[in-house]
């Protein structure tokens, strides 16, 4: 049966894009033609089809909706007003100002009904991916016989610029690979860029693409065909071996009769002028802004008592699950709640002096003996996991009717799979982590800036970490990685340098909530250090501690190091004290947790009047912050070679007589 539609929706579809415009006017910045565009797609969606309730929009089995395309942030805003979240009128006149919770780009947890920070193009298609992936996985592990407590979708709307990008076809081919059904992307194909006519570089048949990948394909020829664009959703929906794909053609700015259609509608505002013209176009009244007729008002208030009933029907089905299963309700209730639990550390591997384990191995390790006490934890690699040692043997492979495995195929998609971790860590219950080598992290860098500006608690395990890749060359060796990513803001970074460390960065991994942690870790072997694991796992936690005091009274220099090189500063302390030179040697695995540490404990670690030498196989940037003016840093500003990781180490300056000169240079 066709749905039916009156003049109230068209009513409330208006009201959506005046508001639109209007906020866009007033803060003489922001996007207003896609959301004149796009305002029908929205209004169906959270009046008819989107499972949602205003009133609690952290429900967890709620749809999910992400506007991929962020600049259209005030289709999200009018249509999250209209339909009645915490969201006042005043809040869309203050768009984009200072202290509003309507900035110019969507903001999770800013905005209620927001699910993720959207802007870059593309991440969200991707994002939207990992959210359906955590739905499956967690609706296999959970759902019971005669109980489906987690059952819902994940909508999307993406623009020619998101299909453009790179990231949103590594998406969607891991999607139609899959099977991945209960996801939605529906396509804006206005045909219109910034630069003009999509024409100028997009002509390719998207529809054609997506069909090729392995998804169900529809298309909708006219945005305003409400019936039309009804059924296509109600098909999309009830498609679940396949994911769905809408392509819904559209007019830029529609009914502003000289933006229509134009370049100029993508990201600026109409103009007084043209304003009052498409109002007149839509019969809406011209001289008040942010008119909102009460009958659309009214109608888009109903989804609050929908929302409501929907809500209290699926606590009603969870009550009587959890009387059935209680055990298994517990597990769900601690995963909602970030909770960890009793003894889920008690496994974590330790190693002895005389090992000699890559910090890669010992992370492999340290993950295995964590994931048989933390179910949550799901993830892989971007094809490289017997590499990054990622693979956990206690589960089989996440796959279409294997949805409830732990170990995720990603291919070699490092940019989507850094933003399905993102997606997956904001719906919530599933704990991912990603692993690629080092020198790849450039290709995710987007998505990482996005989990540390949303502070998810995403894991990225980075192995072959610097001019220790050898023989592979200067293409695979990662000299500026580390302190690239030391630069993004909210980044916990961890290098170890031995295999307690790695074990013990595990741990401050997992027990760290706001915001993601790299751990950056190496392909040859390193000695195990000659001090207790207890102390690396009480020191990594603090960032850096004192490895090794100095023999015989106060040092006269310090040596610093992270990772690989940690051994040759041990080894450098021996051969200066013998001759006389008292020498402490501190272990700095992470900047980020260092310098949260007080003014006391750093110098204290530090030393103070004392030079100080750092050691670390990458850039030298950075480390000159902890060396200070009497210092010194041992590192490789240029680019490696391709020969046995040794003869770099040696012709590079990694050696224990390169420190040893140099510490003695500084203590003269």
């Amino acid at each position: 049966m066709v749905p039916s539609f009156d003049d109230i929706d068209l009513l409330a579809i208006n009201t959506i894009r005046t508001l639109s415009m209007d906020a866009v006017q007033r803060a003489n910045s922001g996007h207003p033609g896609t959301p004149m565009a796009l305002a029908p797609v929205a209004w169906l969606l959270y009046s008819r089809y989107l499972r949602h309730n205003p009133a609690d929009p952290l429900w967890p089995d709620r749809d999910r909706f992400v506007l991929s395309c962020g600049h259209a942030s005030m289709l999200l805003y009018s249509t999250l007003y209209l339909s009645g979240y915490d969201l006042e009128l005043d809040e869309l006149r203050q768009f984009r100002q200072w202290g509003s919770r309507t900035p110019g780009h969507p903001e999770v947890r800013l905005t209620p009904g927001v699910e993720t920070t959207a802007g870059p193009l593309g991440q969200g298609c991707a994002a939207s991916l990992g959210m359906a992936l955590a739905e499956a996985h967690l609706a296999a592990r959970f759902n019971r016989p005669g109980h489906r407590i987690i059952d819902h979708m994940t909508w999307v709307l993406c623009s020619d610029g998101d299909l453009m990008e790179g990231i949103s076809n590594e998406a969607a081919s891991l999607a139609g690979h899959l099977g991945l059904g209960r996801l939605v992307w529906i396509w804006d194909n206005n045909h219109i860029t910034i630069e003009g006519s999509t024409n100028l570089a997009f002509s390719e048949d998207v529809e054609g693409r997506f069909a090729a990948l392995g998804w169900h394909v529809q298309r909708v020829d006219d945005v305003n065909d409400l019936a039309r664009l009804a059924v296509a959703m109600e098909a999309a929906r009830d498609e679940r071996e396949r994911p769905s794909f809408i392509a819904v053609r559209s007019h830029i700015a529609f009914g502003a009769p000289h933006a229509q259609d134009t370049a100029k509608a993508h990201g600026s505002p109409l103009g007084e002028d043209e304003i009052a013209a498409a109002k007149r176009a839509y019969g809406w009244p011209t001289e008040e802004p942010f008119f909102v007729p009460e009958e659309a008002r009214q109608r888009g208030l109903r989804s609050v008592a929908a929302g409501k009933e929907l809500q209290s029907a699926w606590l009603a089905e969870v009550s009587a699950w959890e009387g059935e299963h209680p055990q298994l309700a517990s597990e769900w209730r601690r995963r909602l709640e970030c909770g960890l639990p009793e003894g889920w550390a008690d496994d974590l591997p330790s190693y002895a002096v005389g090992e000699k384990p890559a910090t890669r191995a010992a992370s492999g390790k340290a993950l295995t003996a964590i994931a048989e006490r933390l179910p949550e934890l799901v993830g892989g690699s971007a094809d490289l996991a017997p590499s990054c040692k990622t693979h956990l043997g206690m589960s089989g492979d996440v796959d279409a009717g294997a949805w409830g495995e732990r170990n995720l195929h990603f291919g070699i998609r490092e940019h989507a799979m850094g933003a399905m971790m993102n997606g997956m860590a904001l719906h919530g219950g599933i704990r991912p982590y990603g692993a690629t080598f080092l020198v790849f992290s450039d290709y995710m860098r987007p998505a990482i800036r996005l989990a540390c500006l949303m502070e998810l608690p995403v894991i990225y395990v980075y192995t072959h970490d610097s001019i220790g890749v050898g023989e592979d060359g200067p293409t695979h060796q990662p000299v500026e990685h580390v302190a690239a990513l030391r630069l993004i803001p909210g980044l916990t970074v961890i290098r170890p340098g031995d295999g307690n460390e790695a074990a013990a960065a595990w741990k401050v991994a997992v027990e760290h909530w706001h915001g993601p942690v790299a751990l950056v870790l190496t392909r040859q072997g390193l000695p195990v250090l000659p001090f207790s694991a207890e102390l690396a796992g009480a020191g990594v936690a603090r960032g850096g501690y004192v490895l090794a005091e100095a023999s015989g009274g106060q040092p006269r220099v310090v040596l610093m190091a992270s990772g690989s090189e940690l051994q040759l500063a041990v080894a450098a302390k021996g051969e200066l004290e013998e001759s006389g030179t008292p020498t402490r040697v501190v272990s700095l695995p992470s900047w980020e947790l260092f310098d949260l540490q007080d003014d006391a404990y750093r110098a204290e670690v530090l030393g103070t009047g004392v030079p100080r030498l750092a050691i670390e196989a990458g850039v030298t940037r950075g480390w000159r912050d902890y060396v200070g003016d009497r210092g010194a840093v041992i590192g490789i500003d240029h680019f490696g070679a391709s020969a046995p990781a040794s003869e770099l180490m040696q012709r590079f300056g990694f050696t224990v007589e390169n420190v040893v000169a140099t510490a003695r240079r500084l203590v003269k």
